[in-house]
């Protein structure tokens, strides 16, 4: 005998659960909307006392504040405009030289004479070894090493040197210049000269000499200096630091440099 089968019952409620899953996807979805276009202000606060701190230390803008330009009060935060910075240019002087304090302060003496390097290099007149360019506390060093300028033990230019040399005087700014003369610490005594002081002031005298004669370089403004082998910049252990301590130094002296002179 079968048994009679009787009608399933149907849950009409079953939407609820599909419409809670919705609900709750939503719910989420805006939730991420909501996170995401929230910046973190703090950062904000540090980034711009950050940016605030190093402009004040470069001295590159006037200090208008000395909060961070972002705050939560409306309005505290007001750009203002700050004051043309004025960067110094290189310009001529009447005489046709660069001036002193624009060249060095923009850097555009570096520049100029890394040209002039490279043009006696590329002419022949000079090796790379020859001229070397560095930058001191002082100011920038130009430095003709002994082999392209003098004979060893003599103050007399070679007649190679003189194309380098004209080239470099033609170029020299209206900046105080110091030249300096160094030697190794190889005992230096012949009748011309006594010892390394004698043979390392007398090559920097003759360098001085010839580039207020073909120059318009205030001789005010030159002073040479000798320093024997004292003032090393390689080990004189070597016959190649020995050659680099032989030098003529040509420094064309700072602003810093130039206002603790006496």
């Amino acid at each position: 005998m079968s048994r009679k089968k009787h009608p399933e019952h149907v849950n009409h409620e079953r939407w609820l659960v599909s419409y809670a899953d919705f609900i709750t996807l939503l719910f989420a979805f805006f939730v991420v909307l909501f996170a995401s276009g929230q910046s973190d202000k703090t950062k904000q606060k540090r980034a711009a006392a950050a940016i605030s701190s190093a402009f004040a230390q470069m001295a590159i803008f006037e200090p208008h504040s000395t909060t961070p330009a972002i705050s939560d009060v409306p309005g505290a935060g007001a750009p203002t405009t700050p004051s043309p910075v004025e960067l110094p240019m290189a310009s001529e002087t009447a005489d046709g030289a660069l001036d002193a304090n624009a060249i060095v302060n923009a850097g555009a003496l570096r520049e100029h004479v890394e040209e002039l390097i490279q043009e006696q290099i590329a002419g022949g007149g000079m090796k790379l070894s020859d001229l070397t360019l560095t930058s001191t506390p002082e100011g920038l060093v130009l430095s003709l090493q002994e082999g392209g300028f003098f004979a060893s033990g003599s103050a007399d230019l070679r007649p190679a040197a003189i194309p380098a040399l004209e080239s470099i005087a033609a170029a020299l700014p209206s900046t105080p210049i110091r030249i300096e003369g160094h030697t190794d610490n190889l005992p230096m005594h012949t009748s011309l000269y006594a010892s390394n002081w004698e043979l390392s002031s007398a090559r920097a005298s003759a360098i001085a000499r010839f580039l207020l004669e073909h120059s318009h370089a205030n001789p005010s403004q030159l002073s040479v200096a000798g320093y024997a082998e004292f003032h090393p910049v390689a080990s004189n252990a070597t016959e190649a630091g020995r050659a680099r301590n032989r030098r003529v130094d040509i420094v064309f002296l700072g602003p810093q440099a130039t206002s603790s002179q006496p």
